[in-house]
C-alpha cells in the first residue's frame, strides 16, 4: 500500500472523528467533555503528524523549497496542536468549545491542502517502488506501536 493512500485513509477517519465533534458539541454541557473529545482528537492526530513530518514529508522537502512551502506544512501541525493544547486551559466551556472547533477547521483546511497539492505531487515525484516502500515503513511501526 502506497504511503499517499494510507494518510488518505486516515484523513477520512479524522473527517467522521470531526463531523461527530461538530454534531455533538452544541449538546455538550461540562469542560471535562470538551476536554475529553479533544484529548482523543490529539492522540489520534499525533501519530499521524509524526507520520507526515518524519517518514512522508522528508523525501519531498526540496520540492515544498521550489514552491515556497517548505515551513507552512510543519508549521500547521505546531499551531493545530497549540490550539488543541489551549482547550485544556480553557476556564468557560464556551470557549473551550470555540477553540476545539477551530482547530478542527484549522484541521480540515489543512488535510484540505494535502490531499490537493502535497499527495499528489508526491505520486509524481517519488517512485511508486517509494511510495509502496514508505507504506510498509508506515504498517512496520504501527504495528510496533500497537504492540
Amino acid at each position: 500500500m502506497k504511503i499517499t493512500d494510507v494518510l488518505r485513509a486516515e484523513h477520512a477517519v479524522f473527517h467522521n472523528l470531526f463531523d461527530h465533534i461538530e454534531a455533538v458539541l452544541p449538546r455538550t454541557r461540562t469542560l471535562a467533555e470538551v476536554k475529553s473529545l479533544t484529548t482523543v482528537v490529539e492522540s489520534l492526530l499525533a501519530p499521524h503528524s509524526k507520520t507526515e513530518d518524519n517518514l512522508f514529508m522528508e523525501p519531498l522537502e526540496h520540492c515544498f523549497d521550489q514552491i515556497g512551502q517548505k515551513e507552512t506544512f510543519h508549521d500547521e501541525h505546531v499551531i493545530i496542536d497549540a490550539e488543541l493544547a489551549k482547550v485544556h486551559r480553557a476556564r468557560e466551556v464556551k470557549a473551550a468549545k470555540k477553540i476545539l472547533l477551530g482547530a478542527v477547521t484549522a484541521s480540515r483546511k489543512h488535510f484540505e491542502k494535502e490531499e490537493r497539492i502535497v499527495f499528489p505531487m508526491a505520486e509524481r515525484i517519488l517512485k511508486a517502488k517509494t511510495l509502496s516502500e514508505l507504506g510498509e515503513t508506515w504498517l512496520k511501526r504501527r504495528a510496533i506501536a500497537v504492540k
